[in-house]
């Protein structure tokens, strides 16, 4: 049966006569059939990889490019003059996850799919995600991101598992979510919920009753813990879903007739950040119950299980008191403390190497270490700083244990999906081998003194920069000009990751243009990116940038030359929009503060230039490409690291010495900001920056302004800009998921 029959079976009415909404019912119901049908991937060892987190995405459009269907099925509906595109606006994203962290694990199951591992995903069926982003006075406001009141790709299955919580028990609801590879077999994500969650309790903004775990439990990821009641919320999360882990793994196991004594043999469970942590006592404590020891199940599980650290930052190293873990996890304790006291006896004269440490805090991160196998970083300059300064005493001890594993992203989705132009062309240029290869991409140098090539390039990025300015004046009600140069920073909104710096720029711009100095070509400044609900100087962040597009907008000699756009409620669907048609990319942390990035590798891909610090993946972006084809400033970590052991940076310093710096600075409380902003919102930001600074915006700031008229300057020279576009989509290939997920599974998970 060809692809329009099996669609009109599940229409049941003609294509033409069916509305949007309709076919994207019957696609899905489509698409779960032909899955069915495939075959579930399966081996004598299998990777569980357990995350608070998965970005999924949308799912139609990525099940359908993998199963090989997404052309065929644009064809038949083009016939009956209808538009998959249009199709597929009518998902709804899954509120599965929040930035780099989700979106990775979903890029790694999409690649341990398609190289026919055996490996599934473990996390949460989140009802309403973080949370969706609205913009009112301003500011950024929350509410809840509905996407469960719509068809979806997840199924309902029969698995249930029962689950402590404070001495009451609660049984789960497992949800599955289908991981096709690309041209391969199939896994799953399995996703645990609660019948009884309540989402009417939602009242004002995400605000609900904490204490109510029976209706709250799934509501939303990462919910504000800045209280008492919200630390222990984010407890019973992690909790339930690493005891539905560990009872699932288990119940495979058995069924597979395994002896859980040989469980490192089957089994590879991959802890994503600090959030599964809990699955090390847990695990321990239900090998226990199989008549093991302590001792005989806390090896077996060290030999089991491996930690991914993502951070440099201390603060995001969880550490929960021991009192709370008592009164949520009581079953825990005796484990932990056990852990704790083994600890103790092979390193009595260490404290640093503690589970518990002397204000009774449990430090996740120590257990993990402790009792895994491998502790890896995600990007080589990450994993140095770890095993050198941050993890320094843990690699002392360890140092088989630590390894590097740079991120990687499906490019196939990155491309085949986000970009349909570029991937015909290359196709065209090099043959198919490069969806399964990524490293044939770098047969595109072929073409590095092609006319034709060059110019083909050239239009794809307008044509794609033209459906951004469409979908831009649509949502955002913002004109802009695709001729402009599209200068982008989305990511989460975080003051390490500086996104303060580029609104500092554009002070300093705003200021220049209304001073008479006109930059050659128009210019269009994209943001994207959440703040955390209690993340008060990331908020005040979003409410400076917004009200700088504010006035520079709404200036009708400036908005001539610059233009500014905050993207509401960023997230998959517009990254697939945005990414494609980026000319400069920003990626600007202060350096040794990100670990690696992976919008900087999917910016890289789509042939965007990327202008940042010698951070995280930066690095070896620049290794990759050359000097030539990347604009690297600022301080380098070791700078950053020493000025922070010596406390030597003083922001005021600069404030004070730099006359352009000062004049930009008092901008954010200049009356023509406090006319429209919130002084309070305006000061503290202001007040921070002189004072304080904590992520050096000011170090580097000068030299940040100066390597970015470099850059505008360079854009105006095509055929040199075209060309670093051109190595860069070449030299992107190290930086797929299928190469990371290679390199895990013959150092870590050995699975065959």
């Amino acid at each position: 049966m060809n692809i329009e029959n099996k669609l009109l079976k599940y229409l049941d009415k003609p294509i033409e006569e069916a509305d949007d909404l309709e076919i994207y019912n019957a696609c899905v119901d489509m698409v779960k059939s032909i899955i069915d049908k495939k075959e579930r991937i399966v081996s004598d060892k299998k990777v569980y990889y357990i995350s608070a987190e998965f970005l999924v995405g949308k799912q139609l459009g990525k099940n359908l490019i993998n199963l090989g269907l997404y052309d065929e099925l644009e064809k038949v509906l083009k016939k009956h003059n209808k538009s998959l595109y249009e199709i597929e606006a009518k998902e709804k994203e899954p509120s599965l996850g929040n930035g780099g962290l989700g979106r990775l694990a979903a890029c790694f199951l999409d690649s341990i799919a398609t190289l026919n591992m055996s490996g599934d995903g473990i996390g949460l069926n989140y009802h309403f995600g973080l949370f969706k982003q609205v913009f009112r006075k301003h500011k950024q406001y929350e509410t809840p991101d509905e996407w469960l009141d719509s068809k979806t790709m997840l199924r309902e299955t029969k698995v249930s598992f029962p689950v402590e919580l404070a001495h009451r028990t609660y049984n789960s609801i497992m949800y599955d979510l289908d991981v096709v590879g690309y041209d391969a077999g199939v896994n799953k994500l399995h996703l645990f919920d609660l019948s009884t969650i309540d989402e009417d309790i939602v009242k004002k903004g995400i605000s609900f009753n904490k204490k109510a775990i029976e209706k709250n439990l799934t509501l939303f990821l990462y919910p504000d813990d800045s209280d008492r009641e919200g630390q222990l919320l984010r407890i019973y999360q992690q909790y339930f879903m690493v005891s539905n882990a560990a009872q699932l793994i288990l119940k495979e196991e058995k069924e597979k007739g395994h002896d859980l004594h040989d469980l490192a043999n089957y089994v590879s469970i991959q802890i994503n950040d600090t959030h599964p942590s809990l699955i090390i006592p847990e695990l321990i404590r239900l090998l226990m119950k199989e008549d093991m020891t302590i001792k005989e199940a806390a090896a077996i599980v060290a030999n089991t299980c491996a930690y991914t650290n993502h951070t440099i930052l201390a603060e995001a190293l969880e550490k929960w008191p021991l009192e709370y873990l008592e009164e949520v996890v009581p079953q825990l304790i005796p484990i932990i403390q056990g852990l704790d006291y083994a600890v103790y006896n092979a390193f009595p004269n260490n404290a640093t190497l503690s589970i518990i440490d002397n204000d009774r805090k449990v430090h996740m991160a120590n257990m993990d270490m402790h009792f895994s196998k491998s502790i890896n970083g995600v990007a080589a300059l990450h994993t140095e700083i770890l095993k050198n300064q941050e993890l320094r005493d843990f690699y002392h001890v360890y140092p088989h244990k630590f390894n590097n594993k740079t991120n990687g992203i499906t490019f196939r989705r990155w491309i085949m999906h986000s970009n349909h132009e570029l991937a015909k062309l290359i196709t065209e240029l090099i043959g198919e081998e490069w969806k399964k290869d990524a490293t044939q991409l770098e047969r595109l140098l072929w073409f590095y003194d092609n006319d034709e090539v060059l110019n083909r390039l050239d239009t794809i990025k307008y044509n794609n920069k033209v459906r951004l300015a469409e979908f831009v004046l649509k949502r955002e009600k913002i004109k802009i000009d695709p001729n402009s140069i599209f200068d982008v920073q989305v990511k989460r909104m975080h003051e390490y990751k500086r996104q303060q710096m580029n609104a500092l720029w554009l002070i300093y711009k705003y200021l220049k243009i209304k001073n008479g100095e006109y930059p050659s070509r128009p210019i269009t400044v994209l943001f994207g990116g959440k703040a955390a609900p209690a993340y008060y100087m990331a908020k005040n962040i979003i409410h400076l940038i917004i009200c700088l597009g504010d006035i520079i907008n709404n200036d009708p000699e400036v908005s001539k030359y610059l233009k500014v756009v905050f993207l509401s409620n960023y997230n998959i669907d517009k990254a697939e929009r945005v990414i494609p048609a980026c000319d400069i990319s920003e990626q600007i942390s202060l350096a040794s503060k990100e670990a690696s990035g992976t919008g900087n590798m999917k910016f890289m891909l789509n042939g965007a230039i990327t202008l940042g610090t010698a951070d995280g993946a930066n690095v070896e972006i620049r290794d990759l490409v050359g000097n030539d084809n990347i604009y690297i400033f600022g301080k380098s970590s070791d700078e950053v690291i020493n000025k922070y052991n010596t406390n030597s940076y003083h922001a005021k310093e600069y404030y004070e010495r730099s006359e352009m710096i000062h004049h930009v600075v008092d901008f954010i409380i200049s009356k023509k900001m406090l006319e429209i902003g919130d002084e309070e919102m305006l000061k503290a930001l202001h007040d921070n920056l002189v004072n304080k600074d904590w992520f050096m915006t000011l170090l580097d700031f000068e030299e940040y302004c100066h390597v970015k008229e470099n850059v505008l300057n360079d854009y105006e020279n095509r055929s040199w800009w075209i060309r670093k576009s051109l190595v860069n989509i070449a030299k992107s290939g190290y930086f797929s998921s299928d190469r990371t997920i290679l390199d895990y599974n013959n150092d870590i998970w050995h699975l065959r």
